[in-house]
């Protein structure tokens, strides 16, 4: 291994020491070892350790490259509204730890390709309705039109420019920002609530009485329909649109009993394409990054799959026909004219 190597390795290195000097000072056992039990796209991480006490999750935070404060504060905020969040055991603000209740390895992705999708949805939709009904924090940062720009031009630098090599024209620019234009006045337009901004079948997990939620310390005040269509337009798992339909509808009469400001189930619809159109474009932009930028393959494996919600949506409106003919000549899609 040469210098350089070396290097690299040192700063994990120490943070690991760190990480398990803390959890055993935590636990009060001097013995105890830690084993990866998951990773994020960012730079948190999660160890599980057995204890006398059963088993449990660190989470290591590092503070100059992600900050648990944010996690710390909308964990106060949804407990404090009843939504149903890992319990936290002990903690080191400063350097970045948690001791976390465990909620087990398997996520609701995985429990759904056991026992069926429907249940785990209404019990998601439980979580999501509390999680909606939250007023939000006057300094809780907004989905505004600067945040949702910003998203949507990772997908013409990184997913265009840096994965597929396109450089689009300036009449293929300013088509594109027409696109982006009609999506984000659609978000704006919409009723704002608390939204946690990766709502998805990874981020629950399964517990007695429902499901949990994790992975929330990224939420905002934005639109109605972005978290509902995060819920069925997954990452890792994509269901048939008429099924995804239903599931839509039936939240949305269930957010309609529960007084949340949904408009009329066509407009409710319409908002949720618009929602999902603008974060599928932003996760092909970001995959993009993960890979080129950060050194995190796995994701982009997972880009065709956004790629044919896109493809979905796209025929519906006629607003979005020019991203439609960009995609038709740089990328062409299955059916598509060339």
């Amino acid at each position: 291994m040469n210098a350089i190597q070396i290097a690299a390795l040192a700063p994990a290195a120490v943070r690991a020491a760190a990480r398990l000097r803390w959890a055993r000072e935590a636990v009060g056992d001097d013995a105890l070892e830690l084993e990866p039990a998951s990773a994020d796209a960012g730079f948190r991480s999660y160890w599980r350790a057995a204890t006398a006490a059963g088993s449990r999750i660190v989470m290591d935070s590092p503070p100059a490259l992600e900050d648990v404060r944010p996690w710390l504060r909308v964990h106060a905020l949804l407990r404090g509204a009843g939504v149903r969040v890992p319990g936290i055991l002990a903690e080191d603000v400063d350097a970045g730890f948690l001791l976390l209740e465990d909620l087990g390895a398997d996520t609701c992705l995985q429990a759904m390709e056991r026992e069926g999708a429907d249940a785990l949805f209404e019990a998601a939709f439980d979580q999501l309705l509390a999680l909606q009904a939250i007023e939000c924090p006057p300094d809780l940062p907004r989905y505004d039109r600067a945040m949702l720009q910003r998203e949507l031009d990772l997908f013409a630098e990184w997913f265009l420019g840096r994965h597929l090599g396109v450089s689009l024209d300036a009449r293929e620019r300013e088509a594109l920002q027409g696109v982006c234009d009609f999506l984000v006045a659609n978000m704006l337009a919409q009723p704002q609530v608390l939204v946690h901004r990766d709502f998805m079948p990874r981020n629950l997990m399964p517990v007695p009485g429902g499901v949990a939620v994790i992975d929330f310390q990224g939420a905002v005040r934005g639109p109605l329909a972005y978290d509902p269509i995060s819920l069925f337009r997954d990452a890792f798992h994509s269901w048939p649109p008429q099924t995804v339909g239903a599931w839509l509808d039936r939240y949305h009469a269930r957010a309609s009993a529960a007084g949340l400001p949904v408009p009329a189930r066509d407009e409710f619809r319409r908002d949720a394409d618009c929602a999902g159109m603008q974060r599928h474009l932003k996760i092909l932009g970001l995959f993009a990054r993960l890979h080129y930028r950060d050194g995190k393959p796995k994701y982009l494996a997972d880009a065709p799959r956004f790629v044919a919600y896109v493809g979905q949506v796209l025929p519906q409106y006629p607003e979005l026909a020019p991203l439609a003919a960009i995609l038709d000549r740089h990328l062409p899609r299955p059916g598509a004219e060339t």
